[in-house]
């Protein structure tokens, strides 16, 4: 895997990055989740350094309801929502050369590429000098894939996925992708990406909006009025984020007596899918609070408010919500898999179990819950660790690894032909030669929805317009690294 670029300074922002053009692509820009906040991050810290940008992102459902990113203009592509979650869409078939017509990049910057990615990954292939691609994965689709849909179309999904992501990340202009953890690594290398391309990078933490300081008494005495333990979890709400195995934890803890209040943090823009999260829950009765949808401090005063985070997400390449529980001086409780596993330090931040094990997940959540000295020893440590993974160390690595990439670019050179008249006979061939090129490519974009996203879709509505099945949540991260 790629070692840290010798260019590279822990403290200065690299000189040669400033006044470059990036296009920067992402396929969630605006929704409150983890892959837009990471995103918004490292857009603001470029920006504020002189980076010219041009942001590209789709449409979604709510986008109108939210106020625009703090990242200035961006170009929305049409897409279809998805039914699981509307505020995430799936891109039409688009022209990367029409978007770029007036802003020519230096880099191609992808965050978590899916529809927009793929098609910009494909369609820079067909060009003659192409710019220099770095890609961020932060999403592992093949986990959701085999947690959403049923045998076989599970493992058609996952197959179709890692032979997408293994031809386009192993192209030539792909030069670092960043993983946010191990088994993602192990994943991208089981799909045939060369180890060579893979850079390690986290994700970072406002340790300021993010803190001890932002704990309400007052509402928490409204929540837990009779002194009772209160446990958070911060998602999107859908079975494919542990909930169902959330619940269970839940009615096992009433079933021993145990005092307590669940704050749960989160939404759909799915009502449909919403309401059956929350029908998990409904023997709980009061000791469930479903907040809705929160960020900045009113997120902060969430976490901060409680007593200790339980996090049962299979599915997180790396659980920025555990980050920002951490930061905000809580102990936490996950299960072992994917991302949380290197940020949970075991029985010093907080206790990781085994994915599938309900019983020891109930029995640490009910081991914190009574044991207030070990509560407050790991909140510190939770709290020490957030202060060692900020925003700007995280983002000061990212920009180096671009600066790494243009340096080392070295654009194709088209031949100069004198004036004479066998100049517009070579200006034609060429312009043919790459208008084919694209032609080929939107044919193998029309060809993937036909096979693969409107299958997506038939699925989702269908599923969506009755009694929504929920899957087994035992796959998690790693599994899709072993195969």
């Amino acid at each position: 895997m790629t070692e840290t670029p010798p260019l590279r300074n822990e403290l200065e922002f690299p000189a040669s990055l400033r006044g470059k053009r990036i296009l920067l692509a992402s396929e969630s820009l605006g929704p409150i989740n983890g892959v837009s906040r990471t995103t918004t991050k490292l857009i603001q810290y470029l920006q504020e350094n002189g980076v010219k940008m041009k942001l590209v992102a789709p449409h979604y459902v709510g986008e109108r309801s939210r106020p625009p990113p703090p990242v200035g203009p961006i170009r929305r592509l049409g897409g279809f929502p998805l039914p699981y979650s509307p505020e995430l869409s799936i891109a039409y078939p688009f022209r990367l050369d029409r978007i770029c017509a007036k802003f020519k990049p230096d880099l191609v910057y992808l965050a978590s590429p899916a529809s927009v990615g793929f098609q910009m990954l494909l369609q820079i292939r067909c060009m003659a000098s192409p710019p220099p691609v770095l890609a961020n994965f932060q999403t592992d689709l093949s986990a959701y894939a085999e947690i959403i849909f049923p045998q076989p179309l599970d493992r058609y999904a996952v197959w179709l996925l890692q032979i997408v992501q293994g031809y386009l990340f192993s192209s030539a202009t792909v030069r670092h992708i960043f993983y946010p953890s191990g088994p993602v690594a192990r994943y991208l290398i089981d799909a045939g990406v060369p180890k060579d391309k893979l850079v390690h990078v986290g994700r970072g933490v406002d340790t300021t909006l993010f803190s001890a300081t932002k704990r309400d008494a007052a509402w928490r005495r409204e929540l837990a009025p009779n002194g009772e333990v209160i446990l958070c979890c911060v998602g999107r709400l859908a079975p494919e984020k542990g909930f169902p195995f959330l619940a269970k934890v839940a009615r096992a803890l009433q079933d021993r007596g145990v005092a307590f209040k669940l704050l749960v943090v989160g939404g759909n823009r799915n009502p449909a899918v919403e309401a059956e999260v929350r029908s998990a829950f409904e023997p709980l009765g009061n000791r469930v609070l479903f907040t809705g949808f929160l960020e900045g401090e009113s997120l902060a005063r969430a976490y901060a408010t409680a007593d200790v985070f339980v996090h049962c997400s299979v599915t997180e390449t790396f659980g920025l919500v555990v980050l920002e529980a951490m930061a905000c001086g809580l102990p936490v409780v996950a299960r072992d898999t994917g991302g949380p596993s290197e940020i949970v330090s075991d029985g010093k931040s907080g206790y990781l179990t085994p994915p599938d094990d309900l019983e020891a997940m109930v029995s640490k959540v009910h081991l914190l819950s009574r044991d207030v000295r070990t509560r407050e020893a790991m909140a510190l440590e939770s709290r020490a660790h957030a202060e060692r993974t900020t925003w700007d160390r995280i983002n000061l690595r990212v920009a180096w690894y671009i600066a790494d990439s243009l340096e080392k670019n070295k654009p194709r050179q088209i031949k100069e032909f004198d004036r004479n008249s066998f100049n517009w006979i070579y200006a034609l061939g060429c312009t043919i030669l790459i208008e084919m090129r694209f032609t080929w490519a939107m044919a193998i974009v029309t060809l993937f929805w036909i096979i693969a996203v409107i299958p997506l879709l038939i699925h989702g509505n269908t599923v969506f317009s009755g009694q929504r099945r929920v899957a087994p949540v035992s796959h998690p991260v790693t599994a899709s690294a072993k195969r």
